[in-house]
């Protein structure tokens, strides 16, 4: 393998952007039957060249393709897995609403789910790095209705294992860096040791760098499982919290890096620049900078563009000025070679 030094600070995203308002118009047009299926896969990839760029141009270190073809982060993956079936939509917040799927039949690996989204990202990125994100196994198992495993257990496990094999698909493609989204993971706190283990069976044999973003949630519960977990970062939200709870960090084991969240995606004001570096400055009270990746809280995807790209601009102008105090090298990621035969 050979590798990368990013700068100190590495600024990334968490994985989802806004869509472009074209792009919103072309999948309703699509799904009600007016566009079709190759002109919808050109609007989808013209759309990720357009948010990279958002991203790039706001100077954004390690850029997604903002999850541009997925209209939600569950269902996406159960459409693409064999077993599943949908009832009718349900209402999540406001007026957002996704179809939640049914496990009614043994789960099946029909082939890769995100290697072509990682291949075009790379081919229309200029950056050295970029990241991938999937959805993980307890979240797609807690957000499902079960309706042929024993117990949710079962089900979390029998993902885990697609899930395995989707990392190593992507680490066969060159992907060098995968974030697995669990926002589910701290709602059961009673379900935490199997569903550690379920995460840790997902990533068995990746020899890729994986995180994984938990959102929401209490994260001192997650503390007595940390030392257990496999994945080599966690990426927290804190600006949402006030930076409130910044001090569970301290609990970290040694080997895992820090996704700390300067930008809360919640609320539309952009945060200043001093805001932001105020909120590093207090989280290198407790954890190496060598150890420390920036990031929003969570997906950018609800706000207004012209706010998302604020924002990561305000969160980059701050990592700068503080990388110009700091004078350390950054973190290595190691890119895996291609299987030339993807």
């Amino acid at each position: 393998m050979s590798e990368v030094r990013l700068p100190v600070l590495p600024t990334t995203v968490i994985g989802s952007y806004p869509r472009p308002t074209w792009l919103r118009r072309m999948i309703k047009l699509w799904k009600s039957g007016k566009i079709e299926d190759e002109h919808m896969k050109e609007a989808f990839d013209d759309a990720v060249v357009s948010v990279v760029r958002d991203q790039e141009n706001a100077g954004v270190d390690i850029p997604s393709d903002g999850e541009q073809r997925r209209d939600e982060m569950v269902e996406y993956f159960a459409e693409r897995i064999g077993g599943f079936k949908f009832y009718d939509p349900i209402r999540i917040w406001g007026n957002a609403y996704f179809k939640k799927p049914a496990v009614y039949a043994p789960l099946e690996y029909k082939g890769s789910i995100t290697v072509n989204e990682y291949l075009f990202l790379r081919t229309v990125s200029t950056r050295p790095i970029v990241k991938m994100t999937i959805t993980g196994p307890y979240t797609i198992a807690d957000w499902s209705f079960n309706e042929y495993y024993s117990t949710k257990e079962e089900l979390a496990f029998e993902l885990s294992k697609i899930i395995n094999r989707e990392l190593k698909a992507l680490e066969e493609a060159g992907a060098p860096y995968v974030q697995i989204d669990e926002p589910a993971l701290t709602t059961h706190l009673k379900e935490l040791d199997w569903a550690v283990e379920a995460i840790n069976n997902a990533i068995k044999g990746v020899n890729i760098k994986v995180g994984m973003h938990v959102c929401y949630g209490e994260y001192s519960r997650m503390i007595p499982y940390l030392d257990n977990l496999k994945v080599s970062q966690l990426a927290f939200e804190f600006a949402n919290r006030g930076f409130k709870d910044i001090e569970v960090v301290k609990k970290f084991p040694e080997d895992k890096e820090l996704g700390f969240g300067v930008i809360d995606v919640h609320n539309r004001r952009v945060e200043t620049v001093d805001e932001v570096i105020a909120g590093i400055k207090k989280v290198l009270e407790f954890i190496p900078v060598e150890r420390l990746y920036i990031n929003p809280d969570c997906g950018l995807k609800l706000l207004p563009r012209e706010i998302a790209r604020e924002k990561m601009r305000v969160m980059v102008e701050a990592v700068n000025r503080l990388r110009k105090e700091i004078r350390k090298e950054g973190p290595v990621i190691r890119l895996p070679q291609p299987n030339l035969k993807q």
